[in-house]
């Protein structure tokens, strides 16, 4: 068990990676890439599979932190979503949408980080 938890730590630290990595890459010409919609789904999938497996665990995790962090990364999901879409109909991604989905992303680490 602790494997898998580990693993899934290592997948929700890469799809953080790509939020961030993919915003910091483009911050001077603003866009949504498609490996931070990936990295966004990753993010969400081994979250809820690392919770899942504290419950299975008979642990305890802290709802009120994984409750916030799930709220800013369904914000961060809906503006990748908004964001690859206009990149798929060839339009320009808005530069408040762009940096949304980047600077919650660092937001969501930073709690991840300093909430204990």
């Amino acid at each position: 068990m602790d494997f898998l938890f580990n693993l899934l730590i290592f997948l929700h630290i890469l799809g953080a990676a790509a939020l961030v990595g993919g915003w910091l890459a483009y911050f001077k010409t603003p866009t949504v890439t498609q490996w931070q919609w990936i990295g966004a789904l990753v993010q969400l999938v081994t979250g809820l599979l690392m919770v899942g497996l504290i419950y299975m665990d008979d642990g305890q995790p802290n709802n009120a932190k994984i409750g916030l962090k799930t709220l800013i990364l369904i914000v961060i999901l809906v503006a990748a979503f908004l964001g690859r879409r206009k990149v798929k109909n060839g339009e320009t991604v808005p530069k408040g949408i762009a940096h949304a989905v980047g600077g919650l992303a660092l937001i969501n680490v930073a709690i991840a980080v300093f909430w204990n």
